[in-house]
């Protein structure tokens, strides 16, 4: 139980340390992900205004049904694409994109890769 607090309280610095640096505005949002065991999210926030202009998760009605499992790379690029397209039909192309304090590898960097794919630009 130990290691496991240790590496949340791991990932919290390193999550501070990314937000110091990254701010979304109305012209470049925020992209951030979020990561579980089962499941991976993905928001698009302003955070002048504190607002979330769109988001899609592994648990999403629309994404339910073409995958068997949320936690794996298949998943993570269906849910890059779909926060990509959602972001596009708001008129929005370039974010900035947080980490949220993970490492940029397996599903973080295949969320990334399908958004700008799908038109994103960061």
């Amino acid at each position: 139980m130990k290691a496991i607090k240790l590496k949340t309280a791991k990932r919290m610095r390193r999550k501070a340390s990314v937000r110091q640096r990254v701010f979304g505005t109305a012209q470049r949002p925020r992209l951030t992900v979020f990561r579980s065991v089962k499941n991976i999210y993905a928001q698009i926030i302003d955070d002048e205004s504190g607002v979330t202009l769109c988001s899609a998760s592994s648990r999403g009605k629309d994404v339910r049904g073409q995958i068997p499992h949320g936690g794996n790379i298949a998943a993570a690029k269906l849910i890059g694409a779909a926060v990509a397209e959602k972001a596009k039909a708001k008129g929005l192309e370039m974010v900035c994109f947080d980490r949220n304090g993970y490492r940029y590898h397996g599903r973080i960097k295949a969320l990334a890769d399908a958004a700008r794919e799908a038109g994103l630009k960061f």
